[in-house]
Order: structure tokens, then C-alpha cells, then sequence
């Protein structure tokens, strides 16, 4: 699901202005999870889609200082058979309609395909594909995530790293470059990163 090309044009002769931008997990990162056996799972209807307390806040923050949002979430319940794409879509329809969303990157591999999918985080292929279509400078972009799959894959692409870090029953693999406890959190980094910047 994706929108507008996000490449700037640029003067004759010279390449096109790269776009820095702040990659978002879905779950427990925009909106409520069930935590069952200290891990969290997605919601499977649209009545149970709830965003948590800020979002809207710091998604708009976000934007106003220049980065676009796309939204990287693996959905391997589709792929498992257990969850239908349509829900997933329609919550993703529905997403976009309250958050100032720029593409929405969904993988939906059950995680026990071979080879593996390059799009299933923690592979980096959502970014590299968001990268490569719509001019994504990665150096001077984000992945704000929950979990390792998150991180790993924001290394991998070569982002900045922040773990909404809720302290889940699992490991992280890689360290983040940031923990914080919200996503507004992450927007006070990542505004306050930018301003430092020499540009």
C-alpha cells in the first residue's frame, strides 16, 4: 500500500534530493498489543485497532519537521493462514485515514517459508524497497520498533535504531541506538537529533 513518489526534484545535472524518513513497526509502537506470555500479539479486528495514548502527537511532530512516515510491519499471521489480508488491509485503510501516513510496508510471510522472505523483518527488504522507490536516505532515517526484529532490521538497513522498550520475555539480538517508553519519546530524539545536525 503505498502513495505519492517522495523523491524531490532536483536542478538539471544533479542527482535527486534524497528524503530522510522515520520507519514505524505497527504494533506497540502505534497501536495497543495483547501481551500474552510476556510477548505481544497484533489485533485481529478492526474494532480491537486502538492507537496508543500520543501517537497522533508525534506522527504530526514528525512530519512538520520534514521526514515522511512509512509504516514497517511484519503480519505473518496472513501467511500462517490464521488472519485474513482483508482485515489487515482494512485496518491498514483505516490507519492511514488517522495518522499522516506515507506508504505502508506490510510483509506477510508465516516466517516458516525457504528461503526466507528478504521482506520479513529482521531483514531489511521493506526499507530497501521503500529506499530504492521513493528516494529514502537510510544513513539519515529512523526504525522505531518494539521488538528485535525492529532493530536488527533497522541496522541492517543502515537507520538510526530506537526500541520502544516494554522489557518483552525476549532477547534483543543487536543493541538499539535509543530505548525510550513512547513513540513521543522517540520524536523528542529524533527532532533533537536534527537540530544538532550541520544538515
Amino acid at each position: 500500500m503505498g502513495k505519492r513518489p517522495l523523491t524531490s526534484p532536483a536542478p538539471s545535472g544533479q542527482p535527486p534530493i534524497r528524503q530522510r524518513a522515520v520507519f514505524l513497526d505497527r504494533d506497540g509502537v502505534i497501536n495497543q498489543t495483547r501481551i500474552i506470555a510476556g510477548k505481544p500479539y497484533p489485533p485481529t479486528t478492526l474494532a480491537d485497532f486502538i492507537l496508543l495514548p500520543g501517537v497522533v502527537e508525534a506522527c504530526q511532530r514528525l512530519k512538520q519537521a520534514g521526514f515522511h512516515l512509512i509504516v514497517a510491519t511484519n503480519q505473518p499471521d496472513v501467511g500462517r493462514g490464521t488472519l485474513r489480508q482483508e482485515v489487515v488491509e482494512m485496518i491498514h485503510h483505516h490507519m492511514c485515514r488517522l495518522l499522516p501516513i506515507d506508504r505502508v510496508e506490510v510483509s506477510y510471510a508465516g516466517g516458516d517459508e525457504e528461503p526466507a522472505s528478504e521482506f520479513r523483518k529482521p531483514r531489511p527488504g521493506m526499507l530497501l524497497r521503500a529506499s530504492h522507490e521513493l528516494g529514502i536516505d537510510l544513513p539519515r532515517s529512523y526504525m522505531v520498533g518494539d521488538r528485535w526484529r525492529d532493530v536488527d532490521c533497522g541496522h541492517a538497513a543502515g537507520c538510526t535504531t530506537i526500541l520502544v522498550d516494554y522489557q518483552y520475555a525476549e532477547p534483543l539480538r543487536l543493541p538499539p541506538h535509543y530505548k525510550v517508553q513512547n513513540l513521543i519519546e522517540a520524536a523528542d530524539i529524533i527532532v533533537g537529533l536534527e537540530r544538532k545536525s550541520p544538515g
